[in-house]
């Protein structure tokens, strides 16, 4: 994959396809890479690649080729300035984005730091607080992702990665997306497609309050995954949403 390094952070990306730029970012919590797109219910890379310059990324310290420090203060900031910055090196100024489990709370970051230059974006079965399974994240965090960086990295010790989960997952409003607040998405003019889920990392209770919250946002139908057709329905509602707000 190729990379580019800004500071002390390096990104691998990739691209596919042509046209107005899309980025799509896989599900996998902090492991999110590139290489996880076909374990994702869509290959929202190759889905789209045939309508979009699609553009996909390994996020920091995934467990790919990306690293950087890891930011406790600002977490959430921290992963929109490395997509920002994809994006500068790329010479893109505007694009959507697509955005699955972690990348819900991803593309609404992204919304609040540039809302000029996100034009449209999809939360794909997005994470958010569920109240019986409440420290879902925070314990996917300590179990899943926190191990394997810290055979790799002598730099790290476990109090760094509890501050840094904790500041992730229990700071902010940890009742709801985790990076952004209430009163933001009550705010937010960017045109938003839900599309929930319900398991206990992605709470549908959270993904419809987005919807009702945010003043632009639209919600698809649920369940809309399990029957072929409703899911072929779907994609195609996420495809025409994302034409209909390119400039």
């Amino acid at each position: 994959m190729p990379e580019f390094t800004k500071n002390d952070v390096t990104i691998h990306h990739e691209e596919s396809g042509s046209g107005f730029p899309l980025l799509v970012t896989p599900g996998g919590g902090l492991n999110s890479v590139a290489s996880g797109w076909p374990r994702q219910v869509i290959n929202a890379f190759e889905e789209f690649s045939s309508d979009f310059r699609c553009i996909t990324m390994d996020q920091r310290n995934a467990g790919g080729g990306s690293t950087g420090p890891v930011q406790v203060n600002d977490p959430w900031g921290a992963f929109a300035d490395d997509q920002l910055s994809l994006m500068d090196h790329l010479g893109v100024r505007q694009f959507g984005f697509i955005g699955f489990c972690i990348g819900g709370p991803f593309a609404l970051k992204l919304m609040e730091r540039a809302p000029d230059r996100i034009v449209a974006g999809v939360l794909c079965q997005p994470v958010g607080s569920n109240a019986a399974f409440p420290d879902s994240m925070y314990d996917a965090g300590q179990n899943q992702w926190a191990p394997g960086l810290m055979e790799q990295r002598s730099d790290l010790n476990q109090e760094t990665i509890d501050a840094y989960l904790h500041n992730l997952y229990r700071d902010l409003e940890p009742d709801f997306v985790y990076s952004v607040s209430r009163d933001f998405v009550r705010s937010c003019q960017t045109p938003i497609l839900v599309m929930p889920d319900n398991t206990p990392a992605h709470s549908y209770e959270v993904a419809i309050e987005v919807g009702e919250l945010a003043p632009n946002a639209t919600t698809t139908v649920y369940p809309w995954k399990e029957d072929p057709d409703v899911l072929a329905a779907t994609i195609n509602q996420v495809r025409e949403f994302l034409k209909s707000h390119q400039p």
